[in-house]
């Protein structure tokens, strides 16, 4: 993703989500991501980052829940809707792209020793080995009515940048004729869904990054680590959804959906957020690790902020962290090395810090 003043979810974007044309109502943040893809001259809004093909493999090693019973009340609440008559999963031709990408991947994680790098340096390294790969919107944008786990590896947003390199680091700590994009997907969908399950609704997906990195964090994946590094707590409300629904493809196709949505976004809404000041991010970066997640929070409607971009923390070979994500067309349109992380936030008058969030497992 590579923003103007928020990249869209197809660039800069935290939540899981399709772009609003409700220019109406557009916070200034939102009005970056918009743009972005209005620039593009596409007739689709910006992808909604997230469907999941449910795993058919059988010994899949689930990560353990903390709060299994709390995240399946939560699923049960949120997803509480018609049930849909549609098959359960999608070819699997349609719900992977990028073999040639996938297969060049896995041979330079062989060859390099990948697998015995720590999580972080592992997620930072699959992240520099796809810089170059075009920056892409809808690529989640699969299907009216089935949500399933997928992934494209021939083009990415900033979204699918992040979990993409996340998801292939925790692939290849498994033996290695567990290298295979079915196994690939499992990861995607760990990562992506609530509770790690894709039960083929599209409620099933984190939509908010903010919700992305509570439930990660409740399954033990991630640690938010932006209060002990000098965040404080920041006021932010999740609605675009809601007010924008008729630009999204699975809602416009499913308008029942609606009612479900709206108490979603009220959950994540009541979730607390904090962020690093802008000007205590120089001080903050000595602590940051390669492969954390860097989530850019920016101005919205006052008194709200709202999360406007997503990448990975990475070190060059003196130390210093930059940033590195899927910069959108309108920049570099591809994924970048870009700045130094703190010049990198001072080119938009928008970006009031960043939450960090650190892969465990």
């Amino acid at each position: 993703m590579n923003r103007k003043k928020i990249e869209p979810r197809s660039e800069c974007f935290t939540r899981n989500w399709n772009g609003c044309a409700a220019t109406a109502r557009l916070s200034p943040a939102w009005a970056r991501r918009n743009s972005e893809w209005q620039s593009q001259k596409t007739s689709t809004p910006p992808s909604l980052c997230g469907s999941f093909l449910p795993h058919s493999g059988a010994r899949r090693p689930v990560l353990k829940l903390s709060n299994g019973l709390c995240g399946l009340i939560l699923v049960l609440l949120f997803i509480a809707a018609p049930a849909q008559s549609a098959p359960a999963k999608l070819p699997f031709s349609t719900v992977f792209r990028g073999t040639a990408q996938f297969e060049r991947l896995v041979k330079r994680a062989e060859e390099g020793n990948w697998s015995a790098l720590p999580i972080g340096q592992r997620v930072a390294t699959v992240g520099k080995s796809l810089v170059g790969t075009p920056y892409a919107s809808f690529t989640l944008e699969i299907d009216d009515r089935i949500e399933a786990a997928s992934a494209n590896l021939e083009g990415m947003d900033c979204w699918t940048f992040f979990e993409i390199s996340l998801a292939f680091a925790r692939m290849i700590s498994e033996p290695r004729d567990s290298w295979t994009p079915q196994n690939f997907l499992h990861y995607i969908e760990l990562d992506r869904y609530r509770g790690g399950i894709c039960t083929g609704a599209y409620l099933s997906r984190l939509h908010y990054l903010e919700d992305w990195a509570v439930d990660n964090q409740q399954r033990g994946l991630v640690t938010d680590i932006t209060h002990s590094l000098g965040g404080v707590r920041v006021r932010h409300e999740a609605n675009e959804m809601t007010h924008g629904w008729k630009e999204y493809r699975y809602l416009k196709a499913n308008p029942s959906l609606l009612t479900p949505l709206a108490r979603m976004e009220e959950h994540v809404t009541a979730l607390p957020m904090f962020c690093i000041p802008l000007h205590r991010v120089a001080a903050a970066e000595k602590n940051m690790q390669d492969g954390d997640i860097i989530c850019i929070i920016s101005r919205d409607i006052p008194p709200y902020v709202s999360t406007s971009h997503v990448g990975l923390a990475v070190r060059d070979a003196n130390g210093t962290l930059h940033f590195m994500h899927a910069s959108s067309p309108r920049n570099y349109g591809k994924v970048v090395v870009d700045d130094e992380l703190i010049r990198y936030l001072h080119r938009y008058s928008t970006d009031l810090g960043v939450m960090v969030v650190r892969p465990l497992k």
